[in-house]
């Protein structure tokens, strides 16, 4: 397999981790957890709760399809819908207990993978990886062109 490019390697390892990921939590009765509600729940966590609006801009998809996604987390106990604190008309999306327990599911699950990666690979290397990522990611936000020196 490595002979493969760097982004066919990159996509197959994320995809490998996040099918572990969603196969574990579902063995924690999480099984109706998909991966856009990961990124909606973080927001929510990080920000004390989150309007329409927000969460719309922060995943770049429209206003009705993320109202539909929070219908079905509200349907399924992870997250609730409260008055605005500011805005009378408007709604404040904030975690059920359910919607926290799952943010800790994922960060303990994450935790695991992570250990058995460095079971298998090292700690040294598995540093150097992340290190390595990290500087592609960086480098990615200071170029408009990831080809141009």
């Amino acid at each position: 397999m490595s002979d493969l490019d760097l982004v066919s390697l990159l996509s197959t390892s994320f995809h490998t981790l996040v099918d572990k990921l969603h196969e574990r939590l579902a063995e924690l009765g999480f099984r109706d957890i998909r991966s856009v509600h990961g990124y909606i729940f973080k927001y929510i966590a990080l920000h004390d709760g989150a309007t329409g609006i927000e969460l719309a801009d922060h995943l770049g998809i429209t206003k009705q399809a993320v109202s539909k996604i929070v219908d079905y987390l509200e349907e399924n106990d992870y997250v609730l819908r409260k008055p605005h604190p500011t805005d009378k008309r408007g709604k404040i999306i904030v975690l059920t207990e359910r919607g926290q327990l799952a943010i800790e599911a994922k960060e303990k699950i994450l935790n695991e993978i992570e250990q058995h990666l460095i079971y298998n690979i090292g700690a040294k290397r598995m540093q150097m990886m992340k290190d390595d990522l990290a500087n592609v990611i960086c480098e990615a936000y200071k170029r408009t062109s990831p080809f141009k020196k």
